[in-house]
């Protein structure tokens, strides 16, 4: 028996919040932005007002108001729209206790064993669009299929606060026309390769060869034709399930280019040290490290490394993380904004491989290990901030310092 999956999307999910709060925004264009003083001015989420002058998310701000000179701009409130995600998933969790949040405005629901009480897929679908409308001011589209990526696709097809229908009788004439870049996970690289391979549409995908596009593709390609071909046996997991982080990430834009390799050096370090605590507190180890430059032309650069053994310890991760610093960045070349990800993380304790030669660097090991234990408990204790290392603090020293000129 097939199941049945929805995948519910809040429309406009950013902007829609800050509509509910204040409703005269909804008789204007407006668009939640990030503080261009802070190098963050681009549009994060636009109402449907907006959207008529060809708004478009991640555009700059002068972008955005050259095509709408009386757009509205409103600063973002993440803490809001971590309330309303909490809520609307308490609606979803009244249907089926098999909600699996996708990102902050998505989440996935199997209501297989809840037709009984609450009607057909496409009914229930219905009923929490009316109720999210109703309770918190907000709409949602929803896609209903026999599987998750048909549903996400579903919940894609047709916006705003619509529900479509994807059965196995009728999701290869609704999707197959559509371009192959709107498959859930085809992203710009893979949609190009495919383009060069002649696939255009979803359906072309669908009929071409599984191991011609294994060839080009790997494993992806092959996810990429069962999806097409309604292949997808995923379960949609409990919402009390643990989940765990595939990657932990932290960016920051500077408020002015680092060019100055101490400079550089200090930001990497202070952007490592969060990322490492917070695996820590997972009682996670990264195997990969991932660095991303922006420069001023937005230009974006990203390089990985796999790490000699997989690790939790900031200065490990740091040295990996500086070692692609210097393999792709030019001394001297203006930077905007860098990122740095632990990615392949584990639970598992690593083996450590002892050195018959070198017991310095196993001791050097448990001392960088007790020192970040120790600096953890002091910060958990007293603040994030309380326990620096010197280059960091001297680091956000010479931020403010450059902030005030």
């Amino acid at each position: 028996m097939d199941r049945t999956i929805l995948h519910c999307d809040c429309n406009s999910f950013f902007a829609s919040v800050e509509c509910a709060h204040q409703p005269e925004l909804w008789e204007v264009p407006m668009a939640v932005c990030g503080d261009p003083k802070n190098r963050h001015g681009i549009v994060l989420a636009k109402n449907e007002k907006a959207k008529r002058f060809g708004i478009i998310t991640a555009e700059t701000v002068w972008q955005a108001k050259r095509k709408c000179p009386e757009l509205v701009l409103v600063p973002p409130h993440y803490d809001r729209y971590e309330d309303y995600c909490r809520r609307i998933n308490a609606i979803y969790c009244e249907y089926t206790d098999r909600v699996e949040p996708f990102s902050v405005d998505e989440s996935w629901l199997d209501v297989t064993g809840s037709k009984r009480l609450f009607g057909d897929g496409k009914t229930i679908a219905d009923t929490l669009r009316k109720r999210v409308k109703e309770e918190l001011g907000i709409t949602i589209s929803v896609g209903v299929s026999f599987n998750k990526s048909l549903a996400k696709m579903g919940s894609d097809y047709k916006k705003p606060d619509a529900t479509t229908v994807l059965s196995r009788e009728t999701f290869r004439q609704i999707l197959y026309p559509l371009p192959v870049s709107q498959l859930l996970f085809a992203g710009k690289s893979t949609t190009e390769t495919l383009k060069r391979m002649g696939i255009v549409t979803i359906g072309d995908l669908a009929v071409a060869d599984k191991t011609y596009i294994k060839a080009s593709l790997g494993k992806s390609g092959v996810l990429l034709h069962d999806y097409t071909n309604g292949i997808d046996p995923s379960p949609v997991h409990l919402f009390t399930d643990k989940r765990t982080a595939k990657s932990v990430s932290n960016g920051m834009t500077f408020r002015y280019d680092l060019s100055n390799e101490e400079d550089v050096k200090n930001a990497v370090l202070f952007l490592t040290e969060p990322v490492a605590a917070r695996l820590r507190a997972a009682h996670q180890f990264c195997s990969t490290v991932h660095l991303t430059l922006k420069y001023p032309s937005l230009q974006t650069l990203s390089r990985s490394r796999t790490l000699p053994t997989p690790t939790a310890v900031t200065s490990e991760l740091y040295t990996g993380l500086l070692s692609l610093l210097y393999d792709c960045w030019k001394i001297g070349t203006p930077l905007r904004s860098i990122t740095v990800t632990a990615a392949n993380l584990s639970e598992a304790e690593p083996m450590m491989q002892l050195c018959l030669f070198d017991e310095e660097s196993d001791t050097r090991h448990e001392q960088r290990r007790t020192i970040d234990s120790a600096v953890d408990t002091l910060n958990q204790r007293f603040g994030k901030a309380a326990v620096q290392r010197c280059a960091v603090f001297r680091h956000v020293q010479d931020m403010k310092e450059n902030e005030k000129k």
